[in-house]
């Protein structure tokens, strides 16, 4: 029996969405999932755009988890797939006004307000390292 294109799909991607959600990132699936866990939340959120690209694989998911061994991290952690759960990123992005959409993307967020995101092409440009400096000085700076 042929697989379908969309299990083939969802076979492909997994990896990337472990390589985030064994670091303890809840993955938000959904609008509504995301829109009853980030406008509300208390202290900080992390939220990871997640991407099948190459930057997100060299760059931001390492990066990400380099920060999060990091002694200062924020309350909450969630993750959204750009291209996959496309509604819920969509929702995602409305509250990290006044940035353009861009995948993948991390955002660091106060009392559900927008404090700190790193763009793609502030991803694509520097290593996964130079991107867990940049999320653990944010982290110092705003999640006491």
């Amino acid at each position: 029996m042929a697989m379908s294109f969309d299990r083939y799909m969802q076979d492909m991607i997994q990896p990337m969405r472990d390589e985030l959600t064994s670091l303890g990132i809840k993955e938000l699936k959904t609008p509504e999932e995301v829109e009853a866990q980030v406008p509300n939340a208390k202290g900080t959120t992390l939220i990871v755009i997640n991407s099948v690209c190459g930057c997100a694989a060299g760059q931001c998911r390492p990066g990400v988890g380099m920060a999060l061994e990091h002694g200062i991290v924020p309350d909450q952690l969630y993750t959204v797939f750009a291209g996959q759960d496309k509604e819920a990123t969509a929702k995602a992005r409305e509250y990290f006004a006044p940035y353009a959409p861009s995948s993948p993307s991390i955002a660091l967020m106060k009392d559900g307000e927008l404090v700190h995101f790193i763009e793609r092409h502030q991803i694509e440009d520097r290593s996964a390292q130079e991107i867990a400096a940049d999320l653990t000085d944010a982290f110092d700076r705003l999640c006491k």
